[in-house]
């Protein structure tokens, strides 16, 4: 890991860090319990923030965990680990201590992999191919597997964990998660459905497409609903936690579609301001407030309040473009990566 990269200006100055390592970064995410932030790469590593040093940069571990690029990361079942999975067909676990644990090993790219869970129960669902495998809280044993006519585009659960959306050619199949057999719902609209997002209410989910155009469905009756304009594909859709907003890339502002009020349909979205024509590449909505992170091709990132359109600068200098952003689960943390190998983290904690 090297230190040397360009400074970085704005809020990252005060209240951040950043290293720049080898490999395009490919996805961020936090634990469940806040404690640790993990970036991958197309180099295969983990780089893992520990929350208590994370303006310490020299203090952040780097695990070789696939052979070939790591491809998908989601927080665990487990409050303080990570699951990874690469194109080495490998799906992992990564524990605080830094062991790695092979959960499953295929043929195929692990691309996708969701969790869920509640006091009641937790499932992890991974995508490989044109299967969606659902496994226990342990990760270690294969309860279903869901299989689709094409290559899996995205997986999501819905706000319960009762379903499971899989987005593919010609649509999206929505499965019950704790039926052993039994049909998906088919929700149907030609062409190729990548990344896919679900309402917080569960009440609509929605794909990005091959083409420069959002699909959603109402759930309720499966009524299609069309959100076109861009001028190229859209890569990352986030809903508000109130549900209100959908925040999409694609375009060189932030293209906020209106949940509410009879939107999408027949509404114009709300755009928000961009990074002087550079193309939003990621977005993240904040997981309590009504507080938008963008990242953009010029490797910029800033969050944004929808209501007021006021604008804080979270990191700008040139790093390659944002290629990875989240929140930590409690909102204290914003990580993010770049097609350099710029990682950042900064810290939201009130002090």
């Amino acid at each position: 890991m090297s230190t040397e990269t360009q400074t970085l200006r704005g809020l990252i100055e005060k209240r951040g860090a950043h290293i720049k390592v080898e490999g395009e970064i490919t996805a961020c995410a936090a634990t469940r319990d806040n404690s640790r932030f993990a970036f991958t790469t197309g180099e295969g590593d983990v780089v893992v923030v520990h929350r208590e040093d994370q303006l310490t940069p020299e203090a952040w571990n780097t695990y070789a965990v696939h052979d070939g690029p790591a491809l998908s990361l989601s927080a665990d079942t487990l409050p303080d680990c990570f699951l990874t999975g690469g194109d080495d067909g490998r799906l992992c676990r990564l524990d605080p201590s830094g062991e790695i644990e092979e959960l499953g090993k295929g043929r195929r790219w692990v691309e996708h992999i969701a969790t869920y869970v509640d006091a009641k129960s937790a499932v992890i669902a991974a995508a490989a191919g044109k299967n969606v495998e659902l496994r226990d809280a342990t990760g270690r044993t294969v309860t279903r597997t869901l299989e689709h006519p094409t290559t899996v585009g995205g997986i999501v659960f819905d706000p319960k964990g009762k379903r499971i959306a899989v987005s593919h050619y010609n649509g999206v199949s929505v499965w019950f998660t704790q039926s052993k057999d039994g049909k998906p719902r088919q929700l149907e609209w030609k062409g190729s459905h990548l990344d896919i997002a679900m309402h917080p209410a569960g009440d609509a989910v929605v794909t990005a497409m091959q083409d420069n155009d959002l699909h959603g469905w109402r759930l309720a009756d499966g009524h299609n609903m069309r959100m076109s304009g861009y001028p190229t594909k859209v890569r990352s859709l986030s809903f508000s936690k109130n549900g209100k907003w959908l925040a999409t890339s694609g375009a060189d502002i932030v293209v906020m579609w209106p949940f509410f009020g009879g939107g999408p349909m027949g509404k114009p979205p709300m755009e928000l301001p961009g990074a002087g024509g550079a193309l939003c590449t990621r977005v993240a909505f904040h997981p309590e407030q009504e507080v938008v992170a963008a990242g953009f091709e010029d490797g910029t990132v800033v969050m944004m309040e929808p209501s007021t359109q006021r604008v804080l600068p979270v990191s700008l200098g040139k790093a390659g473009a944002i290629t990875a952003l989240a929140y930590s689960p409690d909102g204290c943390t914003l990580g993010f990566g770049t097609e350099e190998g710029v990682i950042g983290v900064v810290d939201l904690a009130a002090s």
